[in-house]
Parts: C-alpha cells; structure tokens; sequence
C-alpha cells in the first residue's frame, strides 16, 4: 500500500466511526463493558469519537505526514512490536497509527483489559482493503513476543522497568506513569471549572492525561470549585468508582487525614502528581515563577497542563482539553514518527 493509500483507508475509517458503526462495533463495546466495567458504552464512544476526529482526518493526516521523510516501499518495512495498556479505551490506537502510516508491521499485545475494540477495527480495515492485514499481526495471550525490530512499550512505573530490562537492546519507546495536572488563579469562570471537570473525570480518571494534581494560590476559596464539579455527580452511580470513593474515604477517616468531599470527589492536599481513583490532590504555590521552577523539577513526571495561566517551556492547554490531543501532540513528548522514520 502506497503512504496516500494507508491514509485513504485511515479516513474511510474515520467517516465509519463517526457514523456510529455497524452492529459488529455494537458487539465489540459490548464485550469490553462485560469484561471491563470501567468501558462504559458512554466512554468507549467518547474514546473512538476523540479518535476519528482528531487523528482519521485526511487532510489532517497529509498536514502530519508531511513533516517527515516516510518510506515509500509499498509493503511493510520493519515489524514494530506494540504493548499496549489498557487503562482507557484503544489508548494503543495512536502507536499503531504512526507504525502503519509509517509503512511498518505492527506486531500488537493487546491489553486483557482491551481486548475486542482493536482486533474489530482491524477487521474492518481488512474487509475494506486486504492489503492492510499485512500491516497489522497479534500476539496471543501466552504466545512469546519476538521477530521485531522495535518496540514501543507502554505500562506503569514497575513494569516500564521489566520493558526497559527485556527490550533494552532493540530500539524502543518505553513509556511509565505520567499524569495531567492544572494550575488555577482563582479567577477561573464557572464554566472554567466545569470544564475542568472533564480533564479530572473523563474516564473515570484513568487515563494519564487526567487531571489528579491542582495547583491553586495560597488562599484559594475551594467552594466554587467543589460546586462545579458535584455537577459531575452520576459517577458516583459507577460500583466501581463508588468502590474507590468508598475505600479512600475510609482510609483518610481511619488516619485522621484532611480532606475536602463534594459527594462524588475527595481532594486533599498531598505534594504527589498521582492520586488515588476518585480523588485528587492539591498544593498551593505563592507565585507563577516559584511553580515553574516546581513544575521543571518534575515535567518528567507531567503528561499534560490545564489552566489559563502561561508558563515557560511548557504548553498549557485550555480547561477541558486534556483527553483531546492532536496527531503531533505525542505521549510523553517523544516524537513516534521520527523514532519510527528512522528505522528504514
């Protein structure tokens, strides 16, 4: 398949998920929800809506594509082989978009937390364009990872460590815990902080572009905030979410610990970026300059920045935003198609 071909088949994809689908993609989001309660049909729409409208784009694929020096071999060039996490829905989908329009084999261990959304939409490619199944591989369950070039791995802080000591020798991309944060000024609007709703609870907060950390002015009034935000209160419905609403607020009652609760969120003040589900934390700067030099002391750590204000050498993205990345907005700011370029 030509570079232009790969693309067409992408955007024939995009205008398919956006329709709604077909009675197979109706089955596939059944599946996920009975084997994982966090994929709610509201969320797994949500993700594949975000997907087709951001990255399965014609002319937002040929802008990107652009940039750099593809291959133009018409049939797979090296086998990259994908780990994929399973914490929010197709959250692979993107490493496997850059591997295939980068003219490669994507060699895929799909999460067991996700693993019906994917396989489907390959299928569809396939049915579409049979030249795409060339593209595009499976490992099975208890089957080894190997014949690859590459891999780009993704998991949390200990399993990045077992990737790094596994696939150390090939190329790679490993990726570990990274989380979103916002910084307010207290000058933020009601719809400001609704917004701000959905960077925290989108996913249930799952995903590492959420919002789990605030960073709010030394005497900030936090009852405006918790207002809008009960506005997000049939989360609370969830079992699962209203198990970890359950567990966190037992553990912060039994160790006598501060905390501030709106009905559907705990928030306390903790220094971590990472937060327990159903929860987040906050700390108080004095001045912007003072929590930019914080904020570079840990932007390893950051996955992404809401908020109103500016920062230095950072990209602050507007309440609201934080699940809606574009195709060169890449994970951990490593960039997937000059990693993947390079391997011709």
């Amino acid at each position: 398949m030509t570079l232009q071909a790969r693309i067409d088949l992408l955007d024939e994809l995009g205008h398919f998920l956006i329709s709604g689908g077909d009675a197979g993609l109706d089955a596939a989001i059944r599946q996920s929800y009975i084997g994982n309660k966090w994929f709610t049909e509201e969320n797994v729409r949500g993700a594949i809506h975000a997907i087709a409208t951001a990255f399965l784009d014609r002319e937002k694929l040929e802008s990107w594509t652009r940039k750099y020096a593809v291959s133009s071999v018409q049939h797979p060039d090296k086998t990259v082989a994908l780990i994929m996490a399973g914490n929010i829905p197709l959250v692979g989908f993107y490493d496997w978009l850059c591997v295939f329009i980068a003219g490669h084999r994507a060699r895929v261990k799909c999460s067991e937390k996700d693993k019906h959304l994917f396989p489907y939409l390959m299928k569809k490619l396939g049915e579409w364009e049979h030249e795409s199944w060339a593209y595009t591989g499976f490992v099975a369950e208890n089957e080894p990872l190997k014949g690859f070039d590459a891999v780009i791995a993704t998991g949390s802080n200990n399993t990045a460590r077992y990737f790094q000591q596994y696939f150390g020798r090939y190329p790679h991309i490993i990726r570990r815990n990274r989380n979103g944060i916002a910084v307010l000024d207290g000058r933020e609007t009601i719809a400001d902080l609704y917004a701000l709703g959905r960077d925290i609870f989108s996913y249930f907060g799952l995903g590492c572009r959420n919002v789990s950390k605030l960073y709010v002015p030394r005497g900030y009034a936090f009852e405006p905030l918790l207002e809008a935000l009960h506005e997000y209160r049939e989360l609370i419905n969830h079992d699962k979410y209203k198990n970890n609403f359950d567990y966190n607020l037992t553990l912060f009652i039994m160790n006598a610990l501060p905390y501030m609760n709106n009905g559907c969120l705990l928030m306390r003040e903790d220094p971590s970026l990472q937060a327990r589900i159903a929860s987040v934390h906050y700390e108080f700067y004095d001045d912007l300059s003072g929590l930019h030099d914080r904020l570079t002391e840990q932007k390893d750590d950051i996955q992404c920045i809401t908020g109103n204000v500016q920062l230095a050498g950072f990209s602050v993205l507007p309440f609201g935003k934080s699940q809606e990345p574009g195709l060169d907005d890449y994970p951990d700011g490593v960039d997937v198609m000059a990693f993947l370029t390079r391997l011709t």
